[in-house]
């Protein structure tokens, strides 16, 4: 404001204020400039500026010879018990508000006005735009995504459409977004956390339970209240309160847990604004790529925004369980893509699994695979056997030179090839006809590394009505036995109900995920202990290691169109080398099987007719006690005994006459 009203203006301030209406300037720009939401939230900081001013004002009116504390200034100093009165309160105030807060702010505007004056001088406008998910309950001004700018979206571009080379070049980092943090939402969440504190422990004491809050952690999603009862609480107890505590704070859910290695529990409840746990931020971290690990696993942050990186060679396989729309799907493309990011096609291969045909065929024709996307079940028992096979002769291969895992096999064979030496196995063909002495044969081995083989299996529940006991025979010596040979399974479902994760699997799959489930019952079917109930979804997940111990992780969020971009990126790497037989069954292997179930049955049934010519005895509920099988086989062999004239038909009461001796 300029002109005669702004002279008349500024000439009043400054005789009434003195040189401490310049904060009043400043700040009223500031507002006028910024959004003007600011002020309903940080209305503690407004109090911080006035007090500020306040002792500004009379700093003045004491140092300076002249009025630059203006009227107000100067009225004050004349006063001294008043202004000592005023200094000890404005004081007190400060420390009452919180030093922490005013800080930040501070910080906040200048990096406000930084960014003001850059855009001034250097006449660059960044448009931002809000990226938001509708499910989730957030107001979308407070979701910002930081957009690529456009030279950088050409660069990728141009990076995407580059014809492959010898090297195989990794994704780049930029094809993901990458979300900014929230000065608004973390102080929004701070606040309210403050309101739970003192609200959470009236709560408590109003159901009986007596203790104290010792520490708040703020997270992304949740804020963990740690709780130390008093002597003689039964955690029990606590944890039945689940529901009737997130009733009373007017929460969507509330979890209950024991923190191991404390005299505390852990009380979970969700924030009021949800921060989007982005997979960037994660590939991006200190963790991921610092971590010496061979197979990594980007799963998400903790409730204290540590990021959670696994590998899944000590996992050495994952179960992950939950209902429709809790997030597994994208949990399962960022396991994908956290492996796609470090291991390139020659030390990763891939067998994916999809009985829906939905979710994993836009990985198709990626040079990581090594069969196209399994969406049949039949080829699905297929596939797994052909693994088990590979299994097999991946040990014999490790027997030949006396290690114990395909790690020490690889080194192995590396150090021969780099040392130019051809390894051998020895063979005994046979005997000496003179000496008796046995004679041995040298065969050179095959010069080759074996690669990780991870199996991905999208859906568990289809393949086992489809074929149960196959699939769960294959998965259990799979999951016994393919750790050394660098076979690893990561395998979903949506039903987690006592027929589909069956006891074999639960026994060894010790590493499991669950997402939000509908009842107490699933989550004691997937983790063994309630807790998954009252999770939040869209990615809300409770992990559970070999170790036995259950920690809450926020998983990443990745779009369709994201994981598009990189598999375009991946088709310009090469193409797969498709192995055909992994999915095409083995004639001969079936024609053998087919006779030994033929020969099986004609010893079946020379046994029974031996039987009921001794015993005198015929009835198929007399052959089937005596050899032990099903009502429907011995039903079959005494029809068959009819057909060749041994017994004859039943009669009116149903009973059969021997007709040889």
């Amino acid at each position: 404001m300029g002109g005669v009203v702004g002279s008349y203006l500024a000439d009043i301030l400054v005789q009434f204020l003195g040189l401490a209406s310049i904060t009043i300037a400043t700040t009223i720009v500031y507002f006028l400039i910024f959004r003007a939401s600011l002020l309903k939230i940080i209305y503690l900081t407004l109090i911080n500026v006035a007090i500020y001013a306040i002792l500004s004002q009379l700093s003045l009116g004491i140092t300076a010879r002249y009025m630059h504390g203006g009227i107000v200034g100067n009225a004050l100093i004349d006063h001294c018990p008043f202004y000592i009165f005023t200094v000890v309160a404005s004081i007190g105030i400060v420390g009452l508000i919180g030093w922490k807060r005013t800080v930040y702010s501070l910080l906040f505007l200048c990096k406000k006005i930084f960014s003001l004056f850059t855009k001034v001088l250097f006449f660059r406008l960044r448009k931002t735009t809000d990226y938001s998910i509708a499910p989730l309950v957030v107001e979308e001004k407070y979701i910002t995504t930081k957009q690529q700018p456009k030279e950088r979206k050409k660069k990728a571009a141009e990076e995407i459409v580059k014809p492959p080379s010898s090297e195989f070049e990794f994704p780049s980092i930029h094809l993901l977004s990458k979300a900014e943090e929230s000065l608004q939402r973390k102080q929004l969440n701070a606040l309210e956390s403050n309101k739970n504190l003192s609200l959470l422990e009236q709560v408590l004491s109003d159901f009986g339970v007596q203790g104290k809050i010792i520490s708040v952690c703020y997270g992304p999603v949740v804020t963990l209240y740690k709780l130390e009862p008093q002597a003689g609480t039964k955690s029990a107890r606590v944890i039945g309160l689940a529901d009737d505590i997130a009733r009373s704070m007017s929460a969507l859910s509330a979890r209950i847990s024991i923190i191991r290695g404390q005299n505390a529990m852990g009380i979970e409840l969700p924030n009021k604004e949800r921060e989007i746990v982005m997979l960037r931020d994660l590939l991006e971290s200190p963790e991921y790529q610092n971590a010496n690990l061979n197979l990594p696993i980007a799963l998400g942050k903790e409730i204290s925004g540590k990021p959670v990186i696994a590998d899944l060679t000590k996992m050495p396989h994952l179960l992950v369980a939950g209902t429709t729309g809790s997030g597994k799907s994208v949990a399962i493309n960022t396991m994908i893509l956290s492996l796609v990011y470090r291991l390139s096609p020659d030390e990763c291969k891939m067998i994916m699994i999809d009985p829906k045909m939905l979710e994993l065929s836009i990985y198709d024709a990626i040079p990581h695979l090594i069969t196209p996307v399994v969406t049949e079940p039949k080829k699905a028992v297929i596939a797994l056997k052909w693994i088990v096979k590979e299994m097999e002769n991946r040990y014999r291969m490790m027997s030949y030179l006396n290690v114990r895992n395909v790690i020490n096999y690889n080194q192995k064979i590396t150090e021969a090839m780099n040392s130019g030496i051809e390894l051998e196995r020895v063979v005994q063909i046979g005997f000496n006809s003179t000496t008796g002495k046995p004679l041995f044969e040298k065969i050179p081995l095959k010069m080759e590394t074996f690669p990780y083989i991870v199996v991905i299996v999208d859906e568990m529940a289809d393949l086992m009505l489809v074929a149960g006991k196959d699939i769960e025979c294959s998965i259990q010596r799979l999951a016994q036995m393919a750790r050394a040979a660098g076979i690893h399974i990561i395998m979903a479902t949506q039903r987690p109900s006592v027929d589909v994760i069956t006891g074999v699997i639960k026994a060894n799959f010790p590493t499991r995920i669950s997402f939000a489930v509908t009842s107490k019952i699933d989550s004691r079917t997937i983790l063994g202990e309630q807790g998954a109930e009252q999770l939040l979804g869209m990615g809300d997940m409770l992990y559970m290691a070999s170790g036995g111990k259950i920690i809450r992780v926020h998983g990443p969020f990745v779009s369709d169109d994201e994981v598009q971009n990189i598999v375009d990126h991946l088709k310009t790497q090469g193409e797969p080398n498709y192995m055909e037989e992994i999915t095409q069954e083995d004639e001969n292997s079936f024609a053998e099987s087919e006779g030994e179930t033929e020969d099986e049955e004609n010893d079946l049934y020379k046994q029974a007719v031996a039987i009921i010519q001794r015993d005198q005895k015929v009835s198929t509920s007399y052959i089937q006690r005596q050899l032990r099988i099903g009502y429907n086989r011995a039903a079959n062999i005494v029809e068959r005994m009819e057909k060749e004239g041994i017994v004859s038909a039943p009669s009116y009461s149903g009973k059969r006459e021997i007709l040889v001796e």
